[in-house]
């Protein structure tokens, strides 16, 4: 695989990973891999985002289809406009939470199926390397598709009245600045909600915890109910309690349930969540009449799943969740709508939305860990098997890298599919089984280290 092309899309730094060449290229060969004459395209603010659509519109103009010029956007309103407007193909150029010098390309199908590297991607990386560009004879053009009040109008649909929160927003100075305000007016007190592709306040990764500092002091100094931060791209959204807390992002599938459950009538709607997430929030699904399925991280995974199981919902510990409503594509702002509808009914009722996670939370979590490791296949094989002969297991699942489940305690080791990095969660009854597990772990593993 090229060091450009991912599991899940195409990204890198820019000039350094690939170039106007390599994105020309993409432009030239998406139209045969996806079968359409017409192609919408989006970007994000990212200082590259200009001079990346200039050249993928070239080769896809060159290959005879047509562009449709969605302008900035974020990436879920691309997700919408492709379903929506029967797009058979759509761009979306931008490295999402990355930092200012990567960027990236977003590839979507028919009802905004994402096209991921075994979905065709591959295929694109072949033809980029290996084939002849012949220009069409008839070129196709670029045609505006301003539609996002489109969008702001679907979002509206889910507002409810906020007037009795207190809310605090951190757009680290990407896409969601460009909606957010059309959306919620100007009742939340807003932070870094001006577009700047170079991010002046923070890395636009709200997983990182220093880039949640702004939010966390604001939260804390007006004493708001609850603070919201987004990523680049305004596909994933994280929360932070009214005491300033971090909220784990798997927990909030399990407040979803709140919203989508009480009135379900259907037997089991089925929820979906990847390999990683607690069995807190399993149980509590559970506990609230659903379905728990799991399933790999990453959507090219999760938006394929939750359409083949027909799920209502679903969730990531990365903090990007899914809904059937929404062409089964994720959305942060969508995300935060449901969230704050929930909240101002739990304020109604004197419920703040830390006392609801510590409803839900009952067990002992490491997070997600990132240990440099080299011969991965390997290091992951020696905990499987040590671990096992040690303790009797419970459960095992073997589909993105293994989660091994005994009777107090769990863990999820997988590789990551782009840097020498083994990621692991441990999850367990007790702190002093954490701890205790997370020593052994990490003991085994010593001799892999870089």
């Amino acid at each position: 695989m090229s060091k450009f092309f991912h599991a899940y899309d195409i990204r890198g730094i820019y000039n350094i990973d690939f170039d106007k060449n390599d994105v020309y290229k993409i432009g030239f060969f998406l139209t045969s891999l996806l079968k359409t004459d017409k192609i919408l395209v989006g970007r994000d603010v990212r200082v590259s985002s200009p001079e990346i659509y200039e050249y993928l519109v070239k080769g896809i103009i060159d290959s005879g289809a047509n562009v449709y010029n969605a302008g900035l956007a974020t990436t879920p309103m691309i997700y919408y406009l492709t379903a929506k407007h029967h797009f058979d193909a759509s761009v979306m150029i931008t490295a999402s939470h990355n930092s200012k010098e990567y960027n990236g390309i977003k590839v979507s199908g028919t009802d905004a199926s994402p096209i991921g590297y075994d979905a065709g991607l591959n295929v694109i990386e072949n033809l980029v390397n290996t084939k002849e560009i012949v220009i069409a004879e008839k070129k196709g053009e670029v045609i505006s598709f301003d539609v996002k009040n489109d969008y702001i109008s679907f979002l509206h649909k889910y507002l409810t009245d906020i007037s009795n929160l207190k809310v605090g927003i951190d757009s680290s100075n990407g896409m969601s600045a460009l909606l957010i305000k059309d959306i919620l007016g100007d009742t939340p007190i807003y932070i870094n909600n001006e577009l700047d592709g170079n991010f002046p306040s923070h890395d636009p990764n709200p997983l990182v915890e220093a880039n949640t500092n702004d939010i966390k002091k604001l939260v804390i100094d007006q004493k708001c109910d609850i603070g919201l931060i987004f990523d680049g791209d305004a596909d994933r959204v994280m929360f932070i309690d009214e005491k300033g807390n971090f909220i784990q992002p798997d927990l909030m599938i399990a407040v979803l349930a709140e919203h989508f459950l009480k009135n379900e009538s259907s037997i089991k709607p089925k929820v979906l969540h990847d390999i990683r997430t607690s069995k807190s929030v399993t149980e509590y699904i559970q506990s609230k009449g659903g379905e728990a399925v799991m399933w790999k991280v990453g959507r090219a995974f999760a938006s394929v799943k939750l359409r083949e199981i027909d799920g209502l919902f679903g969730g990531e510990l990365a903090g990007h969740y899914y809904f059937k409503d929404f062409y089964f594509s994720d959305s942060g702002i969508l995300m935060s709508l449901i969230v704050l509808e929930i909240l101002n009914n739990l304020k109604s009722e004197g419920i703040a939305i830390s006392n609801l996670i510590e409803k839900i939370n009952k067990y002992y979590s490491s997070g997600e860990l990132n240990l440099k490791i080299e011969n991965k296949k390997e290091a992951m094989e020696l905990l499987k098997d040590t671990l096992t002969e040690e303790e009797k297991l419970t459960a095992f699942y073997d589909f993105d890298g293994y989660r091994i489940e005994f009777k107090d305690w769990w863990f999820n080791i997988r590789p990551s599919n782009t840097e020498p990095y083994l990621r692991l969660l441990i999850e367990a009854n007790t702190e002093i089984i954490l701890k205790e597990k997370a020593s052994r772990i990490k003991n085994l593993l010593k001799r892999f280290e870089i």
